[in-house]
């Protein structure tokens, strides 16, 4: 069957070869389309002319970043003052503009309606099709926020399992050599002290005194490096607090530390387990950072979405801000006895029971360690 042909159009022989232009119905399906997959990216796309002035935007973009009337200005808008300063928006894209070349800004911070993302931000020149004339320029703008957070917990995963083989194989090379000398210096200070020898008995004590604190260290490296027991027990949040309040007792009063409690009425259920240890810890961080006495404020409430929230809440100096980030990274501490394990522990515990711990500084001074944690039977 021959194939069919298509009707004669009545062109002369001069026409034909000749592309017809699309028609104006044809250029607004094309547009129509055009702007439909620009608006349906993942990635914000802003247009804007020779002036900076934004043309264009789709709705990611908007999401993204907050728009005004030029692209420079809505840029800095959100990022503080370092970034503006370093980067210069204006001047970075009238350099995109007038040498013609893309340029890509990685992990920029910006804040937009409270929330701070890290955006990959990369400028385009906008060219005519002869590419003679730079128009303007076109802003692609993509969130790595959730990209950049999986990289640092990977890397983060990696450093730690690679310390936690050491600190192991450290603790256990420790462990019994540490032994055998703490079973000797309290076999030679009985002796000593028979014989009512002063002076080595005080040498004696210090030792033994050194000789604990190493054994401590061991202690919570060995904790560190080896997974702890999560326990499918349930009990009343309030009853593991209250249970390291009470062996924390005598350490508040010799640091002078008034305890307030208001726990909420309904008594949630979390896990056990591990948590009395955590407590501990928590409460011990807080008597430290009151040398001279203070408060501490421990709470508990149910949050909407099945949450126990445990709060403790110091009247101390707080911590430096720029400490915030790092302050549960292992072997990290500001104290001058101290591992930097203790709340990296915690925070190991707590995320085996699918929680999580923050801390902060309290507005009114002091600091604030919080803990998130799934409510009795919710997953």
């Amino acid at each position: 069957m021959p194939s069919p042909r298509r009707a004669q159009s009545g062109k002369s022989d001069k026409d034909k070869g000749r592309t017809e232009a699309p028609t104006e119905g044809g250029d607004l399906k094309f547009d129509l389309l055009g702007k439909s997959v620009i608006q349906s990216l993942p990635i914000g796309v802003i247009s804007f002319d020779s002036d900076l002035r934004i043309i264009e935007a789709n709705s990611k973009a908007i999401k993204l970043i907050e728009l005004g009337d030029y692209i420079d200005k809505s840029l800095a808008k959100g990022m503080d003052s370092s970034y503006t300063q370093r980067l210069g928006w204006t001047k970075e894209l009238k350099a995109t503009m007038s040498t013609g070349k893309r340029q890509s800004f990685d992990s920029i911070g910006y804040t937009s309606n409270g929330k701070t993302r890290l955006l990959r931000i990369v400028c385009i020149p906008l060219v005519t099709v002869e590419g003679q004339r730079i128009l303007g320029g076109t802003v692609l703008i993509e969130d790595i926020t959730e990209k950049v957070n999986l990289q640092k917990e990977l890397a983060n995963a990696e450093r730690l399992a690679t310390v936690g083989q050491l600190a192991s194989k450290v603790a256990h090379e420790l462990n019994d050599p540490l032994d055998g000398i703490l079973r000797y210096i309290n076999l030679a200070a009985r002796i000593i002290e028979q014989e009512d020898l002063e002076k080595p008995k005080e040498y004696l004590a210090r030792c033994r005194e050194g000789l604990m604190r190493m054994v401590q260290i061991v202690s919570e490296l060995l904790e560190f490096s080896r997974g702890m027991h999560t326990s499918a027990e349930y009990v009343k949040a309030e009853q593991i607090i209250e249970d390291a309040i009470k062996a924390m007792e005598a350490k508040a009063e010799i640091s002078n530390v008034r305890l307030l409690r208001n726990y909420a009425g309904e008594g949630p259920q979390v896990r056990g387990g591990n948590l009395f240890q955590v407590f501990c810890n928590l409460i011990k961080n807080a008597f430290d950072a009151m040398p001279d006495g203070g408060e501490l404020h421990v709470s508990t409430r149910v949050e909407s979405d099945d949450t126990v929230v445990v709060e403790f809440r110091d009247t101390g100096k707080g911590f430096a801000a720029e400490n915030a980030e790092v302050i549960f990274e292992p072997f990290f501490t500001t104290k001058d006895k101290g591992t930097g394990l203790g709340l990296t522990i915690c925070r190991d515990i707590i995320e085996r029971y699918h929680g999580r711990i923050t801390a902060e500084n309290a507005p009114e001074g002091g600091s604030i360690f919080t803990v998130y944690l799934p409510l009795a039977g919710n997953p």
